[in-house]
């Protein structure tokens, strides 16, 4: 892969664009979450603040500070929780917004940034490079622990860890499917377009379809038809072993959007479409709601 994440910000070298998302992360106050990489600021949905508690909060994991960015609702407690996972651009302006959608539909949203140990996925201009050097050396265990580190965080600040949701996108969307076999506390999970297949390595040694029949909370998988990367063969394989396994995976669901690419709810990419995205974000919303995250 070797698209160019610099084109994704017109008329700005690599240099340029840095100086820009430091700008950006100056100006909206949020820290790291304002740098968008692929920012794309004229086509970015815009979700206000006012009413909400937003911004950068730092969560102990044994020892490590991890960043993360928190959007619920001011001044309440006793809140849903949901764990935001991000593409592989990690934590910036448009999960931060995705964060503040949640807020405003009355949870405690939080986004870590899950590959901070292994570098900064904002300052990467080429994609290929941001997966080799950063993204395929993090071990889903790492993963896994970071957030069960961000749902204690969550429960220590306002949120109700009995009300647990998760949810996430691209390289995210798979960490859906993973958490929710890994954490009994689960009670729902929404996964966008995540990879369901793979090659077992040291680092990620199963993938969704291994864990399908075990998972905890069941999963609403928003997938488009479209999608080049996720072959629809591989849906139909996570549907077989979801009906093959315990409650929680019988009670999951798949719905595919015919046109839709991947990345369709990104919407500062070439690849959002709004009507699978508004259609997908109140699926999302309901789903949380019938399984108890609300």
């Amino acid at each position: 892969m070797s698209e160019d994440l610099a084109a994704l910000l017109p008329g700005k070298s690599n240099a340029e664009g840095a100086t820009r998302r430091t700008a950006l992360k100056a100006a909206l106050g949020v820290g790291y979450a304002a740098a968008a990489a692929p920012l794309m600021a004229q086509t970015a949905i815009r979700t206000p603040s006012d009413g909400l508690t937003v911004g950068e909060v730092m969560i102990d994991v044994n020892g490590f500070k991890m960043p993360a960015y928190r959007a619920a609702p001011a001044g309440k407690t006793g809140l849903p929780v949901v764990l935001v996972c991000s593409e592989i651009f990690g934590v910036h302006e448009y999960i931060a917004d995705t964060a503040r959608r949640f807020a405003r539909a009355g949870y405690l949203a939080i986004a870590p940034e899950l590959f901070v140990r292994q570098g900064d996925a904002q300052s990467y201009g080429e994609i290929g490079k941001l997966i080799a050097e950063v993204v395929s050396k993090v071990p889903d265990a790492q993963v896994m622990g970071d957030l069960d580190a961000t749902v204690k965080w969550a429960a220590a600040n306002g949120g109700d860890a009995g009300k647990l949701g998760i949810t996430g996108f691209c390289w995210g969307g798979r960490q859906v499917w993973l958490y929710s076999a890994h954490n009994p506390a689960v009670k729902a999970g929404v996964a966008w377009y995540g990879r369901l297949v793979g090659a077992a390595s040291p680092l990620s040694p199963k993938h969704p379809l291994d864990v399908a029949g075990q998972i905890n909370g069941p999963v609403l998988g928003l997938y488009g038809g479209a999608d080049t990367g996720i072959p629809l063969d591989t849906v139909d394989k996570m549907k077989a072993a979801l009906a093959a396994g315990n409650a929680a995976a019988k009670a999951s669901s798949f719905v595919v959007y015919p046109e839709a690419p991947h990345a369709f709810h990104a919407d500062y990419r070439p690849s959002f479409r709004k009507e699978p995205a508004e259609d997908g974000w109140k699926r999302a919303l309901a789903w949380f709601k019938q399984h108890g995250v609300a």
